[in-house]
């Protein structure tokens, strides 16, 4: 089963450890959505979307991305870090999977370290994560799809 994730991990690349994690151990294409705005999703079984969460969504290039490239009738997952402990998070980018007919295989989502706005005051929050354990866990969640 051929599978892409793209992504979008900027400030700490919380996301892109456990992406990272995933493609050492599957037979999976990383596309970094920036670099690759336009790549071509159609040739593909699975298509995973991974990102840090920003002002309680995915990355707005990965939102663009899926409501541009996303085909319909696919194979869809989702992977996130997030600083905050709880969001509805998926809202924006399950809309546009639902509205291109697609399958959700499932989702995975783990804290990750987070500075962004007041947070930077004090350090940040969600220090040290991902942790080896969530990494392990989100090769594992993909494995099991």
């Amino acid at each position: 089963m051929k599978t892409a994730i793209v992504y979008y991990s900027n400030h700490h690349g919380n996301t892109k450890k456990l992406i990272d994690a995933i493609a050492a151990q599957n037979d999976v294409e990383l596309i970094h959505v920036t670099a690759a705005p336009d790549a071509d999703l159609s040739g593909y079984d699975r298509i995973g979307f991974a990102s840090g969460i920003y002002f309680s969504t995915f990355a707005k290039q990965i939102i663009a991305c899926a409501d541009a490239r996303l085909p319909e009738n696919k194979d869809v997952f989702y992977i996130y870090t997030h600083g905050a402990p709880k969001g509805d998070f998926l809202k924006g980018i399950r809309e546009i999977a639902a509205r291109k007919h697609c399958r959700e295989l499932g989702e995975y989502h783990c804290q990750g370290y987070d500075t962004f706005g007041p947070f930077k005051l004090v350090g940040g929050i969600a220090k040290g994560h991902p942790t080896d354990k969530e990494i392990a866990a989100a090769v594992a969640f993909y494995q099991q799809l």
